[in-house]
């Protein structure tokens, strides 16, 4: 066996359900296609430069098992199946970070009738914002993708329905809205959320539990350890969304 094979047999009979049902000619074996997947978007490669054939088979195997697995949405469910039942939901954290653009991501314009790539211009050049709401251990449980450029408030906006019942929710003063704090307590999530600056009458909040915040930045430099969602090369957005689904399945429910 490679040592080159990310995924253990346990680990796949856990991702096995989530796998499209096989028409046909039998698919090229998923253990082996799935690790040269991960391995492309883990070490931030062209998949024309993954391992020789004889570890991950070729890289037109790989690529296209990428892209239709992705259009079909197998990775976002894998990430949705997995965490339901194992988050602990009691705290739920909620925070936005940048992903770099590379040139080769944000060339060209898009097409007539694309919505867009997802990507804008900030200070720091071009970017594409990742939304996450996570557990209390920092693990995620839901992401939302913008344009770089756009408000936190946004994809706090089109996250609420997917917020799981809980206790709290901790959002640094970014999320200080009280459109949002009415919202929270409508679902019976208390706010911890510090207030603006701007504001005339100080916000109270629980600052020693504030502190556990970190678990959601944490998890986010852990995303990033993957060289391919640190940087975007991916000009489509749904398949650069598939990248992020994969690497969060793939380092916190597994």
């Amino acid at each position: 066996m490679s040592d080159l094979f990310w995924l253990t047999d346990e680990q796949m009979e856990r991702l096995r359900p989530f796998f499209p049902k096989s028409h046909g000619k039998p698919r090229v074996d998923d253990r082996r296609v799935l690790s040269g997947i991960i391995f492309v978007n883990r070490n931030g490669l062209r998949w024309r430069d993954a391992p020789a054939p004889r570890e991950y088979g070729p890289y037109k195997t790989l690529y296209n098992r990428w892209k239709r697995w992705g259009d079909m949405g197998i990775f976002m469910r894998m990430l949705d199946g997995l965490s339901v039942g194992k988050a602990e939901p009691q705290t739920i954290m909620i925070d936005a970070t940048y992903l770099k653009a590379h040139r080769t991501a944000s060339s060209l314009r898009p097409k007539k009738g694309d919505p867009g790539r997802l990507i804008g211009r900030t200070k720091g050049g071009m970017n594409t914002k990742l939304h996450a709401v996570t557990d209390q251990n920092g693990r995620p449980l839901s992401f939302f993708m913008t344009a770089g450029q756009i408000s936190d408030y946004t994809g706090a906006a089109a996250l609420l329905d997917s917020l799981p019942a809980a206790q709290w929710m901790l959002g640094d003063r970014g999320y200080d809205a009280d459109w949002f704090r009415d919202a929270l307590e409508e679902k019976g999530i208390k706010p911890c959320i510090p207030g603006r600056k701007s504001r005339g009458k100080p916000v109270k909040y629980d600052k020693r539990k504030y502190k556990r915040r970190n678990r959601i930045e944490m998890m986010f430099g852990s995303l990033k350890d993957w060289r391919r969602i640190a940087t975007r090369y991916d000009r489509c957005p749904t398949v650069f969304f598939s990248a992020i689904c994969l690497a969060a399945t793939v380092i916190f429910w597994l």
